[in-house]
């Protein structure tokens, strides 16, 4: 019973190949694909102009150069997004509840921005391991403490993605077992789950959207310090 409600996280397989790689080029075919036209319909309105507006949000702390990684977040926050939220529907299987994934997407960009602030401006990167004004004797420790939440960074941008949609997830399969056994023991209990369920679902909706805002928005931050 208890390996049975994990097995939503396990990779699906057909005649032995891993379907992950279409379940990650699927919300790719749900995007209609720009026209050349001045007037376009109500659907490339609305991606054009909820791209916009994540655009937008994501570079405004940032100064020109942080504006060339554009495309690069932009891309990543509607990729991240469409995955969680497909994940929602009944019988899918949502890639970024591996850690493997998320963070083989964290750690390249994570050292990108890390590397694009020591060719840069090495001084002031550098910089942020020592806070100004540190007593000499608590040098040593601070370095090592800094260094550490540095590397750390794409470790914790991972596990937050996969803690939060894992739980989700879980949750919601909990639930709605329950739900499934208590019909026809408890009718009235069982309507209740079902109430607490919905609630819970609307719950991981905003959930699925704001993790993918918080990852993609916590690498805008990394940039900005290196930029």
């Amino acid at each position: 019973m208890n390996l049975s409600f994990f097995d939503q996280f396990m990779s699906p397989h057909l005649l032995g190949i891993p379907l992950i790689l279409i379940s990650l080029l699927f919300p790719a075919l749900l995007f209609p694909s720009p026209r050349n036209r001045w007037m376009t319909n109500r659907i490339s309105t609305l991606q054009s102009w909820f791209i916009y507006t994540i655009t937008k949000q994501l570079m405004t702390p940032l100064n020109k150069k942080g504006h060339k990684w554009a495309l690069i977040l932009s891309s990543l926050m509607i990729f991240l997004l469409s995955i969680n939220l497909l994940g929602l529907l009944p019988y899918t299987f949502t890639p970024t509840t591996q850690l493997s994934m998320n963070l083989a997407l964290a750690f390249p960009l994570w050292l990108a921005t890390l590397l694009t602030g020591l060719r840069n401006q090495p001084s002031a990167s550098l910089g942020h391991l020592l806070p100004e004004g540190t007593p000499t004797p608590l040098i040593p420790a601070l370095i090592m403490i800094e260094t550490t939440s540095l590397l750390i960074r794409p470790l914790a941008l991972g596990v937050r993605l996969t803690a939060n949609l894992t739980a989700g997830h879980l949750l919601i399969q909990l639930i709605s077992t329950a739900t499934a056994v208590l019909f026809s023991i408890m009718p009235a209990i069982s309507i209740l789950t079902a109430c607490v369920l919905l609630l819970l679902t609307i719950l991981e909706v905003a959930v699925a959207m704001i993790q993918a805002y918080v990852f993609v928005l916590l690498l805008s931050l990394y940039l900005q310090e290196n930029i």
